[in-house]
């Protein structure tokens, strides 16, 4: 898929301030550290999505799909978006999407039970804390914010059937830290549900902050988030391609066992460009821009120089249907999963739901 985009490109010289980052060079790509989900050996990734395991018999485009049953299923609701939430979906679980730690350890943005408390199944309080830095000063053992969050997630959770955390950004050396504090949240939830939301993994690695094996006795389900095999910074590539989702399963399945996994699918899409039209340059990254488009004129701006040019941007689009979940589900039944989970409601092709049931 082609199309032209107008880019306009501001030439501006920029000198060193604080801790601010220096432009890239032009022909420099950075790419941010792989989401936990995308735990995959480089030299193994582009293998890994091309392989179809063995067992699965994939049926042809436009086959008509079997119904896969499992004893839960969990859904996501974000906050705002509670209509995604209907009572014809065959859905056992929902986790109410929305609140996170503020920058001070608070519990904020906390969406109000009362919206979805009409949905007859289980219902899930889920708190999410982005950042190592943040994450490691609320889990502090002894600090009184971290007493304080406690209390708050607590507190959140009394008119709910269970809690989830999801604290994606654990620093290494805050390990202990963190499985102390997922027990003291154990030990005052009482006999409500227990639930931590967990990266993919295909393996078990060396100071693992989120070891499967080590959080299952803590909590009474984990939610393994089966995608983001490719996420928006890496090489294109499907959310989570079936071989790659088989060895998640699998990994999980004997570590954590099928009495406390959740399978997680994604309802998304992601699309790549082959190129980045919003990026800094230094000054011979502008002028090779200009020698490369041709760039005869320039206009000033209050005196500040800029230039425009019309360039082809190519896209590649890897997204979700009715096929490749029904597919994935099939899988994951014939491997074995008990529990499925989605990411989440409102982001499907509604073409899906005929085809899974509750047990």
């Amino acid at each position: 898929m082609k199309y032209a985009a107008a880019c306009l490109i501001a030439a501006i010289l920029f000198f060193a301030i604080g801790c601010s980052s220096p432009p890239v060079q032009p022909d420099d790509v950075q790419h941010p550290e792989a989401p936990e989900s995308a735990v995959v050996e480089e030299d193994e990734d582009e293998l890994l999505s091309a392989f179809i395991p063995p067992e699965l018999n994939l049926l042809p485009p436009g086959a008509e799909l079997p119904v896969t049953s499992f004893t839960e299923i969990w859904g996501y609701v974000l906050n705002g978006r509670e209509s995604a939430l209907t009572p014809q979906l065959p859905v056992t679980d929902v986790v109410y999407f929305g609140a996170e730690v503020d920058v001070y350890g608070k519990l904020g943005n906390i969406p109000d039970f009362r919206n979805i408390s009409a949905f007859r199944g289980r219902k899930h309080f889920v708190a999410v804390c982005n950042g190592t830095a943040l994450t490691h000063f609320v889990l502090l053992e002894g600090s009184p914010e971290r007493r304080a969050l406690i209390n708050d997630l607590l507190e959140a959770a009394r008119p709910y059937d269970g809690l989830q955390i999801d604290f994606e950004s654990v620093p290494a050396r805050d390990g202990q830290a963190f499985l102390s504090f997922l027990r003291e949240l154990r030990a005052g939830l009482g006999n409500k549900i227990f639930s931590i939301a967990l990266s993919g993994r295909i393996r078990a690695t060396n100071g693992d902050v989120y070891d499967y094996a080590t959080i299952k006795p803590i909590v009474d389900r984990i939610f393994v988030m089966a995608y983001d095999e490719h996420w928006s910074n890496s090489a294109p590539g499907p959310i989570a391609s079936m071989g790659w989702s088989q060895r998640v399963a699998t990994y999980a399945l004997e570590t954590i066992g099928p009495e406390k996994l959740i399978m997680g699918l994604p309802f998304y899409g992601r699309s790549w460009g082959n190129i980045a039209p919003n990026t800094a340059y230094v000054y011979s990254g502008i002028e090779r821009i200009m020698r490369e488009q041709e760039i005869t004129e320039i206009e000033r701006e209050n005196g500040i120089p800029n230039f425009s040019y019309d360039t082809t941007l190519s896209m590649i689009v890897y997204f979700e249907d009715a096929y490749s979940l029904s597919t994935r589900l099939e899988m994951y039944k014939k491997l074995g999963v008990k529990a499925v989970g989605f990411w989440r409601l409102g982001q499907e092709t509604l073409a899906f739901w005929p085809y899974i049931k509750v047990e």
